[in-house]
């Protein structure tokens, strides 16, 4: 399925695979674009047949290279100029793609800056093709990138957070790498294979125990360690089927067939 905006959405195996396919604009975040991923994430939360998603762009160049200035160059000539984060009546693209209770891996296949990186941050694991490149350039262009400041704040020591942000230059893959900022580097070749292999070694575990897993560590990961030991968030493995039948299936020597219940 492909939206008029852009966004290409296949299922298969219990994997979403999500493509930004704009790449005459470099996968640029329009807002009908932006609108559209909102509403796939969305869905994704209730879908039983989607345990995994991978996001990636369309093409070599670029994964996404941010918010499409040429539709805020249009905007900025009307009365309407509204660019404040977190504000405004539809949800933030960012902030739903981090909330998503199922795991999300960014397969970035090129180009990542600005909003591009901020939608990869997002996401729970992230694969970079060899020749991308990632950043926030926000200062040379005179925006702000809240979630992106927020989220590599928490990720890098704060001398290198702030270099990162103060110069708005990018980074080669390696050296995002390096600092963490991206799992690993594979051939751009690759990526796509090595983005669907990923995702089908987490689908192909318990369900529930991973959407725990998230769960606890979105939510408890600022938390001083005695007070996370007790959270009590996401689905409950311990009392599930799944766990039934994971004990049954080590037991007898198969593989287990997981209901998600």
């Amino acid at each position: 399925m492909r939206t008029e905006n852009g966004l290409v959405v296949e299922v298969a195996d219990r994997v979403a695979t999500v493509t930004l396919d704009r790449p005459e604009r470099l996968n640029a975040l329009s807002t009908g674009l932006q609108r559209d991923i909102v509403a796939a994430f969305d869905g994704f939360v209730d879908d039983p047949d989607v345990w995994v998603v991978v996001l990636t762009g369309a093409g070599e160049k670029a994964f996404c290279a941010g918010v499409d200035l040429r539709e805020i160059r249009e905007n900025d000539s009307s009365s309407d100029r509204g660019l404040r984060p977190m504000g405004g009546p539809s949800r933030n693209v960012f902030e739903t793609v981090l909330e998503c209770t199922k795991p999300t891996i960014a397969a970035i296949n090129g180009w990542a800056l600005g909003g591009g990186f901020e939608l990869a941050l997002a996401c729970d694991v992230r694969l970079a093709a060899d020749h991308a490149r990632v950043g926030l350039p926000e200062a040379k262009r005179g925006m702000g990138a809240n979630f992106g400041a927020h989220l590599v704040a928490r990720m890098l020591p704060p001398g290198i957070a702030y270099e990162l942000l103060y110069t708005g230059d990018d980074l080669p893959a390696a050296d995002a790498a390096r600092w963490g900022l991206v799992n690993r580097v594979v051939p751009g070749a690759d990526l796509a294979r090595e983005a669907a292999a990923l995702a089908a070694r987490i689908a192909a575990n318990a369900p529930l125990t991973v959407r725990r897993y998230k769960a606890a560590l979105g939510k408890g990961g600022s938390l001083p360690l005695s007070a996370a030991l007790r959270l009590d968030v996401g689905p409950d493995p311990y009392t599930s089927e799944d766990r039934v039948e994971g004990v049954a299936a080590f037991v007898e020597k198969r593989a287990p067939v997981w209901r998600a219940r």
